[in-house]
């Protein structure tokens, strides 16, 4: 029998526990990361036990397997469909159409395990990807061919925000744009398809989906399946391709259901042991290289608020750019919930942005920062008691927190006011004028969810 006959040998499940499954062939056998079939059922390869047993993770409910069932080895990974073909579709971690169409016919399947480009490949592009959303572009410029996560706890607006920015980019995005859910909500797949469609951007987009309802097996390898076609535009169409992930947590979350089914000695915080290498064969994967650039957008869930959490800690070191929401100001409705001092970008130097917003992002910081340090003097004695250098600070503050608001496109049936992209030089001037005043002649409601200052207001 020769090699390629040996790797898609079939063999029996010699033992079932929840997701996991043992499978012993006798002639031959997979490798790791090999796809496997028992009936229906999807496993694929992770280790390999005392004497000589596969040890698989399955990718559908096992209901239904049992001791002796066959296991056919397909010889090779899970391989996905690359290529024109999957534009404006919905698909599964295999390649599988989820929208109701027929199955994409596409003229090349790629393995979904692949290595990171050679350093010798990757190159350093110091431009800045204007989002249209005042408080990211000011503040923490988001790098064209970078990383960028999206912080927060729970209902501070992550998943509203993504929203934002792939209705603000992707319509003037020139490349391709792709869209991959890891433990995404049935609901918020349907909504994203469907406004995608009334967008008229659908057509330049792939969506992948690994949904909340899959088995964790799906959902830590979705990512994967996603990158793959990505690198196809990247590398074999040299365009530029635009990844949102939501949520990249839950790919750590998914890791450590796997290794806790595989029984590996959880690590700190009930993190797996492989934390850190799990996600860096991920982040790897997105960079920019002489054919083109993966440039990616991540909302990153922090537990209970928790920014020194283990996942959140290694998720940071991979970044450009870190968006951070805070709950305390969702909480004052002060939306997107940007905190001005916690987001960073390595965009924001005067050789990349320029001086000009360099020294007013600088300037913003600090006024804000000033306010943040008065507010407990503000409440126990008022502001009555503070100097009119002080006053003048915190009018300012107040105004340049309001200004920093904005009324998105993608909640505007819910909120009322219709959303607004601010141009970058708009955001700049209306920042110069509040910053410029010590003295207010409107009141700090008309700050509040607008767009750019009225152009008189900008003159004066």
């Amino acid at each position: 029998m020769t090699a390629p006959d040996k790797r898609r040998a079939e063999g029996r499940i010699v033992a079932v526990r929840g997701g996991i499954v043992d499978a012993f062939f006798p002639e031959g056998g997979p490798e790791l990361d090999d796809l496997l079939y028992a009936g229906d059922v999807a496993l694929q390869v992770m280790s390999f036990v005392q004497g000589g047993a596969a040890r698989c993770i399955a990718l559908h409910p096992v209901q239904g397997l049992g001791l002796g069932t066959t296991v056919r080895a397909t010889g090779g990974p899970i391989k996905v469909p690359v290529g024109e073909a999957v534009l404006g579709r919905m698909l599964d971690v295999f390649g599988d159409p989820i929208d109701g169409l027929p199955a994409p016919e596409a003229a090349d399947h790629r393995s979904i395990h692949r290595a990171p480009p050679p350093l010798s490949d990757r190159i350093l592009r110091a431009e800045v990807l204007e989002t249209g959303i005042k408080a990211i572009d000011l503040l923490a410029p988001i790098e064209r061919g970078g990383k960028t996560g999206l912080f927060g706890g729970a209902g501070v607006g992550k998943t509203v925000l993504l929203s934002e920015l792939i209705h603000n980019t992707v319509e003037h995005h020139h490349g391709v744009s792709l869209f991959c859910g890891i433990g995404e909500r049935s609901r918020e797949a349907e909504e994203l398809w469907r406004e995608m469609g009334e967008a008229g951007v659908r057509d330049r987009m792939v969506m992948l989906f690994g949904q909340m309802k899959e088995s964790p097996g799906v959902r830590f390898l979705v990512g994967k399946s996603a990158l793959t076609m990505a690198e196809w535009f990247r590398d074999d169409r040299k365009q530029d391709v635009l990844l949102l992930i939501d949520n990249i947590f839950r790919y750590v979350q998914a890791g450590s259901e796997v290794s806790g089914l595989m029984g590996r000695m959880p690590s700190r915080v009930g993190y797996q042991p492989t934390l850190a290498t799990e996600l860096a064969s991920l982040q790897e994967r997105i960079a920019s290289t002489k054919a083109g650039a993966i440039t990616s957008i991540q909302a990153v869930y922090v537990p209970a608020d928790d920014f020194t959490d283990p996942a959140a800690a290694h998720i940071f070191s991979h970044l450009s750019a870190s968006v951070v929401l805070s709950r305390k100001r969702a909480a004052e409705g002060l939306y997107p919930a940007v905190d001005p001092l916690a987001s960073s970008s390595v965009m924001l130097t005067p050789n990349v942005v320029g001086q000009r917003h360099y020294d007013i992002a600088r300037a913003v910081r600090r006024t804000l920062a000033e306010y943040d340090d008065l507010r407990d003097i503000i409440a126990m004695l008022g502001i009555e008691e503070l100097s009119a250098h002080d006053r003048a600070v915190v009018a300012r503050a107040r105004r340049l927190e309001r200004f920093l608001t904005q009324p998105f496109a993608t909640v505007s049936m819910a909120t009322g006011p219709q959303g607004q992209m601010v141009p970058l030089e708009a955001t700049l001037a209306g920042c110069e004028t509040i910053l410029a005043q010590d003295k207010f002649d409107r009141p700090e409601s008309d700050y509040y969810m607008i767009g750019a200052l009225p152009v008189t207001e900008v003159a004066a």
